[in-house]
């Protein structure tokens, strides 16, 4: 592993490298396009909406941590009644999104209601900005999140709207546990379920 890839711990001064390294991530995924169907737009609103996620809400109350060129925001299940927004986050994402908004919502809430009840470490966002994409970064997140649910001996759980994606997250052991077509003409979003890896017996 390379120092470029190397897991750190987020800080909030990270803020405008992980913004914008999430906007160029997600400008191609498909529930980010249906949020935000402006290309002309796309990147600057997409930078101000990871921004708003990650200042107010997933670094003060989520793990987050970050390569050169990658983020990725997980939820603990201690963590998970915390690290909702607020009525001041939701009012700034609400701003973000414009007309939007309401499609948002109802997208967010049918999501919820798939949710796994147990206990779960909870992948909210990973991406990779796609010139550094195929050099490891985000495994090496993914790797690291995963070896602290795996300490933790919790399983973890993550959606996709990408379904190029989905061979990804199989590789490190998720698997699909629900396809939820989202309401109001959106794309469809698959859980994807991790059980805890415990270290072979010696």
């Amino acid at each position: 592993m390379s120092i470029a890839n190397t897991p750190k711990t987020a800080s909030l001064d990270d803020a405008p490298l992980i913004s914008g390294t999430l906007a160029r991530a997600f400008d191609d995924d498909p529930m980010m396009r249906w949020f935000f169907p402006d290309a002309a737009s796309r990147e600057a609103t997409l930078t101000r909406y990871f921004g708003t996620l990650f200042t107010r809400q997933y670094a003060l109350h989520g793990v987050c941590e970050r390569t050169e060129a990658s983020a990725a925001f997980w939820v603990p299940p201690e963590a998970q009644a915390k690290a909702v927004p607020d009525a001041e986050t939701i009012r700034q994402l609400m701003g973000i999104l414009g007309d939007r908004a309401p499609l948002f919502g109802d997208a967010v809430g049918e999501a919820a209601r798939h949710t796994p009840e147990e206990p779960h470490w909870y992948l909210a966002l990973i991406g990779a900005d796609p010139a550094a994409q195929g050099r490891g970064h985000g495994a090496a997140l993914l790797r690291s999140g995963l070896t602290k649910a795996d300490a933790a001996g919790m399983p973890a759980y993550l959606e996709s709207s990408k379904p190029e994606n989905l061979p990804f997250y199989e590789h490190f052991g998720f698997a699909v546990r629900k396809e939820v077509r989202l309401p109001g003409g959106g794309p469809v979003l698959w859980g994807m379920w991790r059980e805890p890896h415990r270290p072979a017996a010696a």
